[in-house]
């Protein structure tokens, strides 16, 4: 059975480290938040200027002027510290952040990401995701396996504009996960969702990976 978006989040939890900073993207990555391991000290920073960025609030306790780089209203912690856009984009273009999870719209077998806009779509720009794969430590993608028409989001070369080259280190999907040690090296299929067959993967894969 593949994972939902939640147990695609849980999955990506699992890379955390205790102390690590975090930046987390739109969509399914901010799920990521709510499956921090019990014990586990992770600082989340946004994009808008803001590090400590604590859960999702309840509908009573909404601050409209609190919210991450994605428009959604967040809450504040005791340590939660503000800044401007400027500074935190200085924090992540200094090699300051330890780990950033991404969503994907396409992912190359070379570790290409496209992850900002579709040609002829409306789009309300290119965020932060160019800066955070340029200067971020880890970069994990999280994405469906297929698009919504069933073609392979794990491909040979990217079709839509890139984010960045060579830039993804792990690929987290409904179907599995995908890592390689260093950017010189082919992702290797490390892990399946439960029920799901490495075949399975194969067949929904069109680009070249290790098993």
């Amino acid at each position: 059975m593949a994972w939902d978006r939640n147990q695609m989040a849980a999955r990506a939890a699992l890379e955390l480290r205790d102390g690590f900073y975090v930046n987390l993207g739109i969509g399914i990555p901010t799920l990521v938040a709510n499956h921090v391991p019990d014990g586990m000290t992770v600082t989340l920073q946004s994009e808008n200027g803001m590090l400590g960025i604590g859960p999702f609030p309840y509908p009573d306790e909404v601050d409209a002027d609190l919210i991450n780089a994605g428009k959604q209203t967040v809450s504040e912690l005791p340590q939660t510290s503000y800044f401007s856009s400027a500074d935190s984009f200085a924090m992540i273009r200094g090699g300051h952040i330890d780990l950033a999870v991404l969503g994907g719209m396409e992912v190359s077998q070379d570790g290409d990401l496209a992850n900002w806009m579709v040609p002829g779509k409306m789009i309300k720009g290119m965020g932060g995701a160019m800066d955070l794969v340029a200067g971020v430590k880890r970069i994990i993608v999280v994405m469906e396996h297929v698009s919504k028409s069933g073609e392979p989001k794990f491909i040979p070369q990217c079709t839509l504009p890139l984010t960045g080259r060579n830039v993804v280190d792990m690929i987290i999907t409904d179907l599995a996960v995908f890592e390689r040690p260093d950017h010189a090296s082919p992702f290797r299929l490390i892990e399946t969702a439960p029920g799901v067959t490495a075949d399975e993967v194969r067949a929904k894969t069109s680009a070249r990976y290790d098993a």
